[in-house]
């Protein structure tokens, strides 16, 4: 009797059966170099937004787990995973494993294995008081197996490979959620005055990524047998974390990417198409993505070694992607990149600069002067790899827009267009078609040099006008000429219009208390007035 009572009495749960609920972790770290500097990253770290607004999601405990696993939701996987580790921890058996210097060379490849089964399991690391114990013993099987791999000399067999990628993909890959409703990133962002997104769980997770690049870059990897295992499947899921709010999990997961680009070539048209639609995506959907600048960044050392001539599917790619990447308002966040991108396209294939100028100008922006600055510094740098017969194809539309932006009342967008002819190719150019570029501009540059507000807008101004003078005075006087013909006509056209108006009112005035309608012709010299013969009939008489 006493026993069924006091068995119904709640026990207090003991501590190693609270982890029924662990988050995965998300990671950013300082990428390879800075490993061994960060290993005592606090598990406490700041969790604010990275300015889009997107958050990583609890994912709960994972276990070893397939690619499909990943993408089942937290309620689904949670209560299973729970009742595979809750036993292993409840009865003590996480534990340290010998260290691989206590184990016979013979076993190093099993115990190795087991290493790698035990790093599966996953703590909760939003919580520092949990699993303390476990955790350090995790964090240290991970140091030994970085340790271990970096020094193996013998090659990975299969059973190997596939215990490393399920070990990866246990810790590493996970989904991320945004608490953005719109999913928008802003339209200017400054990283320094926002607080970064920092994964508590990076104490595990760096050492992972370490575990990875080690291995992806390890001479004993066979990329033959390797690519089974780090198969289409798992490089998607490797592109998804590049959404990661965490800088630094980014600088790893460039690095590897990167790596595993050059090493498995038969990769390499898959990866490429699949940046190419998180491009589509962020551009055409949803103008979120915290990874564009560095997936950028891979592209830049891609395109670098295109072979020339370059293939059809390269430059598909630039005119539908790249280029349309300058159409979302947050484009100064990976601007520097896309800018080297475009840039190595131009100076492989200097046909291609009319193609990314006139691109340029399709996308050129309208009210924001910010933006706008930074397309003139980009315009510079491709003016600078083009030829002069490229250059004359698209010299009217370009010279239009340069025109509208030395009138910009901002005088940043004005100073920044006339530096262009601070540069010897692009002068140089202008020089050799000033018969068709001067007549362009000249209104644009008598404007400032009579009624621009900025003092340096004004001085650079008269300088551009030297140097046109300087090299055809001719051609000066006659753009001078007919400068002040247009402004002649304009004052007349203004004064005709002023004086019909004028006139307008003055009719409209004698004849508001009479039944008249007043009807102006086309022709400003000629005002006539009809005067309706018979009121109109009102309703019911």
């Amino acid at each position: 009797m006493i026993k069924q009572i006091l068995g119904k009495i709640p026990r207090k749960p003991s501590k190693s059966s609270q982890n029924d609920a662990y988050n995965d972790g998300g990671a950013n770290g300082n990428g390879p170099n800075s490993f061994h500097s960060s290993k005592s990253t606090s598990s406490s770290s700041k969790s604010s937004n990275l300015g889009s607004g997107a958050s990583r999601s609890s994912n709960g405990t994972l276990a070893p787990h397939s690619s499909s696993s990943t993408k089942s939701n937290h309620s689904k996987k949670s209560a299973p995973i729970a009742a595979q580790l809750g036993p292993l921890l409840s009865s003590g058996a996480y534990e340290a494993l010998p260290s691989f210097r206590d184990v016979p060379s013979s076993e190093r490849q099993n115990h190795f294995v087991k290493k790698l089964n035990m790093c599966c399991v996953v703590f909760d690391f939003n919580d520092p008081s949990k699993n303390l114990k476990e955790k350090d013993i995790k964090r240290q099987t991970l140091l030994e197996l970085v340790d271990y791999i970096s020094s193996v000399t013998s090659k990975f067999n299969e059973m190997a490979m596939q215990e490393i990628t399920k070990m990866v993909a246990a810790n590493l890959f996970r989904t991320f959620s945004s608490s953005n409703p719109d999913n928008k990133l802003p339209e200017m962002y400054d990283q320094d005055e926002e607080d970064q997104m920092m994964e508590p769980a990076w104490p595990h997770l760096q050492i992972v990524y370490e575990f990875l690049l080690r291995f992806v870059a390890s001479p004993e990897t066979d990329a033959k047998l390797a690519k089974r295992y780090i198969d289409h499947s798992f490089v998607l899921r490797l592109l998804d974390l590049f959404d990661s709010e965490d800088q630094r999990e980014r600088e790893y997961l460039k690095t590897i990417l990167h790596r595993i680009y050059g090493k498995f070539m038969v990769h390499r048209p898959f990866i490429r198409k699949a940046i190419n639609h998180i491009f589509f995506w962020f551009i055409f959907e949803t103008e979120k993505h915290n990874g564009i600048a560095e997936l950028l960044e891979i592209l830049g050392s891609i395109i670098n070694g295109f072979a020339l001539p370059l293939k059809e599917e390269h430059k598909l790619f630039l005119v539908r992607a790249l280029i349309p990447l300058h159409k979302p308002k947050c484009v100064s966040m990976y601007h520097q990149q896309l800018s080297y991108c475009i840039s190595q396209f131009v100076e492989k294939d200097a046909k291609l600069a009319d193609t990314v100028i006139r691109g340029l100008l399709k996308y050129w922006p309208i009210t924001n002067s910010s933006k706008e600055v930074m397309f003139l510094g980009e315009l510079e740098e491709v003016l600078e790899a083009t030829q002069a017969s490229e250059f004359q194809r698209c010299m009217v539309p370009l010279f239009r827009q340069i025109g509208h932006c030395l009138n910009s009342s901002h005088f940043q967008v004005a100073e920044r267009a006339l530096f262009l002819w601070n540069n010897d190719h692009i002068r140089t150019l202008i020089t050799q078609n000033r018969q068709v570029i001067l007549p362009i501009i000249f209104p644009a540059l008598e404007k400032n040099t009579r009624s621009h507000w900025n003092q340096a807008v004004q001085s650079l101004t008269l300088n551009v006008k030297k140097i046109f003078a300087d090299i055809d005075q001719e051609l000066f006087d006659e753009c001078l000429l007919s400068f002040q013909e247009d402004e002649s006509k304009e004052k007349e056209t203004q004064d005709k219009r002023e004086s019909t108006w004028k006139r307008l009112e003055d009719v409209a005035t004698s004849k508001a208390l009479g039944n008249e309608a007043v009807l102006v012709s086309r022709f400003a010299s000629s005002v006539a007035i009809a005067t309706n013969p018979k009121p109109r009939a009102t309703s019911g008489s």
